[in-house]
This record gives C-alpha cells, structure tokens and sequence, in this order.
C-alpha cells in the first residue's frame, strides 16, 4: 500500500530510476585522460557517475595521439512514461519536472586513439 501511495505521489522515476549513473569509459590505449564537459575526471578505465538529464561532452587526452571527442547522448525511457501516465497526473508532472525520464544511450564508452 505504501509503496503505491509512493508512486502515486512522486512519480515512478523519480522513486526508481538512478538519475546519476555511473558510465564506463574505456580507451586503446588505457591511462587516457578524461575530461566530461571540460572537467578532468580521471584516467581511463573509469565508472563516473554522470548526469542523465543532459548529454556530456567527453575528451580522451594522452600525450602522442589525437584527442578524440566523443558525445554521450541520453534519451527519454519510455517505459517510465507509459508507468506514470497509468499511475495518474502528478507522477508525470513530479517526472517530467525533475528530469528522471532520462538515461544515457549507452553505459560503456569505448574509444581507440589514433597517433
């Protein structure tokens, strides 16, 4: 009862769906350096929790070969929309308002640089 009133309240993404997921980035060469959006966030292989409500801009940098650039795109899960629109009104409205619709396209991000 409780876990209905939950999602009659605050939508079904919003209770279930990992809004910030974690993304693995992996390169050829590895120890690759990783910038999302600008931001230096580790070296190759690495999970890095991301958020989902908008695409991530992401640079693999290693001294001798070519940056490559790649986009980490999301899209809206529609099954999470078919659940809020059964459950009622305000599960879409909570949803929609706070993005957790959303989730990458794809959860592992393979590159090879190129010398």
């Amino acid at each position: 009862m409780i876990a209905i009133f939950a999602i009659l309240l605050f939508g079904c993404a919003t209770l279930f769906n990992d809004r910030d997921p974690a993304v693995t980035f992996m390169s050829d060469p590895s120890a690759a350096k990783i910038y999302v959006n600008g931001a230096y966030m580790g070296d190759t292989p690495a999970a890095i929790e991301l958020m989902a409500n908008r695409t991530h801009t992401i640079e693999f940098k290693k001294d001798g070969y070519e940056t490559k650039i790649y986009l980490l795109n999301n899209k809206v899960g529609a099954g999470w929309i078919v659940l809020d629109v059964l459950s009622g009104l305000i599960p879409v409205v909570i949803d929609a308002a706070t993005g957790s619709w959303y989730e990458f396209t794809e959860e592992n991000v393979m590159v090879v640089l190129q010398q």
